[in-house]
């Protein structure tokens, strides 16, 4: 079983830090506060197969709205159809009474019900007597009142991505808050949103690599018979749905709708700014300015769609003869 996990901090590296330290390894650098876009990381957390999203802090103020919202959309169809856990990360050093208001704007971004999924991460550095942060934990009434709004769940995670010494702990907690739960996801109505388009798009994806995968499969059975063309064919299948899933995941329809939106408002703006100006210069101006005006807004609304556009090539960019370098190069009959 894979585990989806939604990392969200507040602001900060925090949740970037958690991601880090949950993988082993440095996928974050230490000076990364914020990204712009959501993304998902596969990795192992105890002995189990996690995938861990990102997206942007919910304090964020880098991103304009719309661009919010998208993120807030695409990390939902990166962890579609629902997450198993939301960890919610924080600096033990750095906490603050704004954070206690933090589980209210999870609600707001996430649904009702997203606490009930959720734990408290908090995060030190360096070596420190665990129980002298439980203390803590009981004694500071803003992390107490933060941790009371997700059913008294948290975990203490250290900052080094080499310690993982707590890692155990840490799948223990979401386990058990898992089975509390019925041993359900997170879902919710956005939810449904998203993986509704994301398989939608997988339809789509896969209708246009018809000819493509069954030239494959021919190519296939040339070479191999009996189990040997079973395991290989669905080594084949398995690596072809999870390519097109991850790209149904960060390119589908409910995103292009948010993207479309975008541009459209700043078409809108620049055509207003533009007939203003032009207003100065009469009426003639009027109808230049707010032409020029609204080519300037439609293009920096349309920005993100175009990047969206070249999605495909940096996700998984597929050679002249991709059956035949898959086949050759990544599969090999099982050893007998």
């Amino acid at each position: 079983m894979e585990l989806r996990i939604l990392v969200v901090g507040s602001s900060g590296p925090s949740q970037f830090s958690l991601t880090n330290s949950i993988l082993g390894r440095e996928e974050f650098s230490k000076d990364v506060t914020s990204i712009v876009q959501s993304r998902k990381n596969l990795g192992d957390l105890a002995g189990t197969r996690v995938a861990l999203v990102n997206g942007p802090n919910l304090y964020g103020k880098h991103l304009s709205r719309t661009k919010m919202k998208t993120e807030m959309k695409r990390c939902k169809c990166l962890s579609a159809p629902g997450p198993h856990a939301l960890l919610m990360a924080f600096d033990l050093e750095q906490i603050c009474p704004n954070d206690v208001k933090t589980p209210k704007l999870m609600v707001k971004r996430f649904g009702e019900d997203a606490l009930s999924h959720t734990i408290v991460l908090l995060a030190y550095e360096g070596d420190v007597d665990i129980l002298a942060l439980e203390n803590r934990v009981s004694t500071d009434w803003h992390l107490r009142e933060l941790i009371e709004q997700c059913g008294g769940r948290y975990h203490v995670f250290n900052k080094n991505w080499r310690d993982r010494s707590r890692d155990k702990e840490l799948l223990q907690k979401i386990e058990r808050m898992l089975a509390t739960l019925g041993g359900q996801h997170y879902t919710s109505r956005s939810y449904g949103q998203a993986e509704e388009s994301v398989r939608k798009e997988e339809r789509k994806l896969l209708k246009k690599r018809t000819a493509e995968t069954e030239e494959a499969w021919r190519e296939l059975e040339q070479q191999y018979r009996g189990e040997a063309l079973r395991w290989q064919m669905d080594a084949y299948n398995n690596s072809v749905g999870a390519e097109i899933r991850a790209k149904a995941e960060m390119d589908n329809g409910w995103l292009r709708t948010s993207l479309a939106v975008g541009a459209g408002l700043g078409l809108a703006a620049g055509a207003a700014m533009g007939m203003a100006m032009g207003a100065v210069a009469g009426a003639m101006g009027m109808t230049m300015g707010g032409a020029i005006g609204g080519l300037m807004g439609g293009s920096a609304g349309g920005t993100a769609q175009v990047a969206i556009e070249h999605l495909e090539d940096r996700v998984g960019p597929h050679a002249t003869n991709f059956n035949t370098v898959f086949i050759n190069r990544f599969f090999r009959p099982p050893r007998s």
